[in-house]
């Protein structure tokens, strides 16, 4: 008798995602590209941690966006 059913594969039942490329875009400034680098590996981290380090960035991003311009120049 033949089977009706395909067989099973479960590997090919959870295919793995395409992350995209998480490298921080290049920045002139030192101190932005410092805290981007926290995205480095975040592909690798549980789901559940991404929140702590996307809060985090977003955290040390607005701070550093808001400093005096280090030329005292302009508005922050």
């Amino acid at each position: 008798m033949t089977e009706l059913n395909e067989p099973h594969y479960p590997e090919a039942a959870q295919p793995m995602p395409e992350w995209p490329d998480t490298a921080a875009p290049a920045t002139t400034d030192p101190s932005i590209a410092a805290i981007t680098a926290a995205l480095d590996g975040v592909e690798r981290l549980p789901v559940s941690e991404h929140e702590a380090v996307y809060s985090d960035l977003h955290d040390a991003l607005l701070h550093a966006l808001n400093e005096e311009a280090p030329d005292g120049e302009g508005e922050a």
